[in-house]
């Protein structure tokens, strides 16, 4: 079933007292079904089944959702619940976020300025038109005011005013950049694309390359300031391997994890780096003592075998038998449950069949020593939930005896426990705190025999709690299952291992290194989230700890008497003198990196409206942040805590189902196409399938769509601020009388031929630097979290330079060609001929400035470029060559006037030359003396220093904070670690 997202399957059983019905029985079948009403909920299902006089609770495990999809099973006969809206699909379909990046928003915010510029210009120019008008009856004789209509009339110049002010705002909209909207939309489509062509984001191992999902957010993959990322499956490959294990108080399994590697490299010991590994996937497992069942003639050999049959029983996977090998896989609801059923396989306790009332294992008997096949009768499951924290099955062995079988997490599982089922108990917390600080997730099995009455007691409890279809069903079925979960015999511990996906560390280190934060939230044990944080590089050996948690003799002691007001209290006032604690630690240490790590009961007190901000505060102070046993609510309130106290770009990445709030809540939301199925990847904004890829799309894609779309957009205001105050200054130049200096078509053809493709090619091929020196200098990547590519002050940089160009340009032409004679036959420059040559310096001028401002030619960008010269030239050939009612004042101007006349030529030359001086001599100074990041970077390419490591070290040490976390920040801190106690005592 996929609804949910996930790929793994799904057990789905008829009830027992129909599941022997056939299609013959069916024609007489009457049965009456009472259920919920429709609701969204995917993993619950509340009803009842009355056949045959009698009632029979239906559960999840009965329901087949809309879009299941059927395996190991021939057909199927059901009765429809819901349909249509009442589906579950339905009722979990969402409008999904809308999510706009801060570049857009702030574009709107210019646009509205150049309205507001557009606006004042029409009002000034319309307030000295109607003086003028009013006032003037002889000056301007030549538009005859006392036979004119109402523009020049001065008994009406009030209404000439209204007039000319509504001409004015169509004269001046082309300051307003309208196509802009348009080529913004296709280039981030064209970086979308070749975002998703990228090989290096390619993984082969399951052939899935990065997909952009949405092309909105493009540029904020070159601005976030703080990624929020899961832990399972995202910083893990969640795939897990049972690789020890504690059975009666003795630790098995010599293998070694990738957070027990670190921590020796941490403390200077060496490890044994020559194990062989296993190539049975899910198994790595290795000690003498247990395989191939060495274990029949070890200590408490009685013990071993209950445990691995425990193993190979309480589980819900099915088995998959191939039909020409006779290997046997499994299909089980999470990759730790196929990691158990595959470990009692290699371990001698082999699961092959299940039925919907009995499991089969093959079981090494330690007496005959060999395999023998035994049947369990199955009579209940009590499945695994997140309150719950365990699994239990009751089954019926061959000898007829009864049994609980249990298995689930040391916080629920010790307290369950007899008091002569303990033997083992502090040998086993033990080995489970081991496993924890080696990064291992770990499982406590135990059992316990059943007297039949007080089964018949149980069953008959049980089956009326699951009768039942009222709201407080779920809290019964609890209810009795604690009565019978309890008395329980400890057998041991297991502990898998899910290893670190390829090139976390490094990966990790990077993004550090660009300044970037990361905080890990995690539904796991505290210890194992810190070693996994070590393992890569998140922590660092001597990196002080700021550790707010609720386990404390004096909360554990108020948890005992059961009031809830005054625990709640008690813990609230706890976490808020932790948090204090914890600041005052960060504004005393403020030198040196800190790391905060909170665990999910400290967190909900500190996500409250009055502790929230004190907890932000605390936690943006860290170097990097650590969740604990968090909930995917937890995780998207924590998301929304950053985004919306920062005020700055935040990514939150994960795979599973439970990451989706956390990804929609996210200014960006990264889902990984992982183990855990499709969910988060159909939630998020961009899908990778490796945590490493994250490196590559912030620090070269994120950097590349940031500065091309922050680039792009400051050009377009400044050929539309260059060609709009060009029209402005002509009108103002004509006494504000309306007159536009250009042709119709000339206006209206500006940003469609002759201007509009340099920008859109510059917003998908521009680059500053390559790849290579993006991902060498990552302090790259500083440019867009500081947003020095889109401030205010180089938007109104470029605007003025539009300004500038406009000015130059105008009083250029009109000074060179008025009033001396513009050709050899002495004939003056009209205005339609000031007109032309004034349009064909602006259109050199914004493509020349183009030119200018690229990093990085292609022969595209060349074809445009000059193209849309040349295309100014052609389009002014053929207009011309139409009839004058088509053309008006284009007619025949180029070929009569223009292109004959040298003085043309040079003016044009010289006006260009001229408009761009004042953008040239800037940039070579900023250049020189106070270059960019990029500029930086760019001059070591160009003096050759790149093969010079002293130099580009110390380039590279510019982008590496005092309170990073990474690789290279571990090196620093080992190499100098003294650093920080000298400037603590500097202070």
């Amino acid at each position: 079933m996929n609804l949910d997202g996930e790929t793994n399957l799904k057990l789905k059983q008829a009830l027992e007292v129909t599941s022997s019905l056939n299609e013959e029985d069916l024609k007489d079948f009457r049965a009456t079904i009472k259920c919920e009403d429709p609701n969204a909920n995917l993993y619950s299902f509340v009803g009842t089944m009355e056949f045959e006089e009698q009632q029979h609770s239906l559960s999840p495990q009965q329901l087949l959702l809309r879009d299941s999809k059927l395996r190991n099973t021939d057909h199927i006969y059901g009765a429809v619940i819901f349909t249509g809206h009442d589906t579950k699909v339905i009722q979990n379909s969402t409008e999904p976020p809308s999510k706009r990046s801060k570049i857009e928003k702030k574009m709107d915010k210019i646009v509205y300025l150049l309205f507001g510029v557009l606006f004042l210009m029409a009002f000034v120019g319309s307030v000295y038109f109607g003086v003028v008008t009013k006032n003037d009856s002889d000056r301007r004789w030549y538009l005859r005011p006392d036979d004119a209509n109402v523009f020049f009339d001065p008994k009406r110049a009030t209404f000439a005013a209204v007039f000319h002010f509504l001409t004015a705002l169509l004269l001046y909209s082309y300051l307003i950049p309208i196509s802009l909207y348009v080529s913004i939309e296709i280039v981030k489509v064209l970086q979308s694309i070749f975002i998703n062509q990228d090989v290096n984001m390619y993984y082969e191992e399951t052939d899935k390359p990065a997909r952009t999902r949405t092309s909105n957010l493009n540029e904020e993959l070159g601005q976030v300031d703080t990624i929020l990322s899961d832990k399972t499956g995202t910083l893990t490959c969640n795939s897990m391997e049972f690789i020890k294990c504690s059975i009666a108080g003795i630790a098995y399994g010599y293998g070694v994890t990738e957070v027990e590697k670190t921590m020796a490299k941490r403390k200077g010991s060496p490890y044994n780096s020559s194990q062989i590994r296993s190539t049975i996937k899910g198994f790595n497992f290795d000690d003498e003592r247990i395989v191939n069942g060495n274990w029949v003639n070890g200590p408490r050999s009685d013990v071993v075998e209950k445990f691995f049959r425990l193993l190979a029983i309480c589980h819900t996977a099915i088995p998959d038998i191939d039909e020409n090998t006779g290997k046997v896989t499994y299909e089980a609801e999470s990759p730790d449950e196929a990691a158990f059923v595959i470990a009692a396989k290699e371990l001698g306790f082999e699961f092959f069949k299940r039925t919907q009332t009995s499991v089969h294992v093959n079981e090494l008997c330690p007496v005959i020593g060999e395999s023998v096949k035994r049947s369990y009768k199955l009579l209940n499951i009590i499945e695994f939930n997140s309150s719950r924290k365990r699994m239990s099955v009751i089954v019926r062995d061959e000898e007829g005896n009864l049994l609980l079988l249990c298995k689930g997490a040391d916080s629920v599982m010790f307290e369950r426990l007899a008091e002569n089922g303990r033997e083992y108990e502090k040998e086993t917390r033990e080995h489970v705190n081991e496993y924890a600080d080696a990064g291992l997730r770990t499982l406590i099995l135990a059992y316990r025999k059943l007297g039949e009455q007080e089964y018949n007691l149980f069953e008959e409890k049980f089956l009326e709690a699951k009768n039942s279809i009222s709201v407080d069903r779920g809290a019964r079925i609890d209810e009795v299952t604690e009565e019978i979960e309890k008395d329980l015999i400890l057998l041991g511990a297991t502990a898998v291992e899910d290893k670190l996906q390829q090139g976390v560390p490094e990966c990790i280190d990077k993004l550090a290194q660009a300044g970037i934060k990361i905080w890990v939230l995690t539904g796991d044990k505290m210890e194992t989230a810190i070693n996994i944080g070590y393992a890569c590089s998140l922590l660092r050996q001597g990196m002080k700890q700021i550790t707010i948690t609720l386990d404390k003799p004096e909360i554990t002691a108020l948890e005992k008497t059961g009031d809830n007001d005054v625990i709640a209290k008690a813990s609230k006032q706890s976490v808020v003198r932790q948090i204090i604690e914890g600041k005052n630690q960060v504004d005393d240490l403020n030198s040196e990196a800190l790391a905060l790590i909170i665990d999910g009961k400290s967190l909900a007190y500190a996500l409250d409206e009055d502790v929230k901000k004190l907890f932000l505060e605390l936690a943006i102070g860290c170097a990097s942040v650590i969740c604990c046993r968090s909930s995917p609510k937890q995780k998207a309130l924590v998301t929304r805590l950053v985004k919306e106290g920062t005020k700055k770009i935040t990514l939150a990445i994960g795979d599973g189902a439970n990451d989706v709030g956390m990804l929609q809540e996210a200014d960006i939301g990264i889902g990984i196409s992982g183990v855990e199925g499709m969910q988060a990847v159909m939630s998020s904004d961009i899908a990778i399938a490796q945590f490493r890829f994250l490196e590559r799309l912030l620090l070269v894609h994120g950097h590349w769509c940031y500065r091309r779309i922050s680039s792009m957009i400051c050009y377009f205001f400044y050929k539309n601020v260059t060609f709009g105050f060009t029209v402005f200054l002509y009108e103002a130049a004509a006494s504000f009388s309306g007159q536009p200096a250009y042709n119709d078509w000339f206006l209206s053809l500006y940003n469609v031929f002759f201007t509009s493709l340099p920008v859109i090619a510059m917003g998908v091929f521009d680059q500053d630097v390559s790849a290579t020196y993006c991902l060498k200098f990552p302090l790259l990547y500083q440019e867009g979290m500081q947003n020095v590519l889109f401030s205010w002050r180089r938007i109104i940089g470029w605007m003025l330079n539009g300004v500038c160009s406009a000015v130059i340009i105008f009083f250029l032409c009109v000074k060179t060609l008025s009033p001396q004679g513009f050709n050899k036959q002495g004939k003056i420059a009209e205005y339609q001929i000031l007109g032309a040559t004034m349009y064909t310096c602006v259109v050199w001028v914004v493509n020349c400035q183009m030119a200018l401002a690229i990093s990085y030619f292609t022969l595209i960008q060349h074809v445009f470029i000059w193209g849309g010269v040349a295309a100014w030239y052609l389009f002014l050939l053929a207009y011309g060559a139409m009839p004058p009612k088509i053309s008006t004042t284009g007619y025949r101007v180029f070929v009569e006037t223009l292109a004959p006349t040298p003085f043309f030529y040079l003016v044009t030359a010289f006006v260009v030359v001229s408009a761009l001086v004042p953008y040239f001599a800037y940039k070579a100074v900023q250049m020189r003396f106070f270059p960019m990041y990029h500029g930086m970077i760019q001059w070591i390419r160009y003096e050759g220093k790149i093969e010079d490591p002293g130099y580009c070290e110390i380039v590279r040490q510019r982008s590496i904070r005092p309170t990073t976390v990474g690789l290279t920040a571990r090196s620093l801190a080992r190499t100098s670690p003294l650093k920080d106690n000298k400037n603590q005592r500097s202070r």
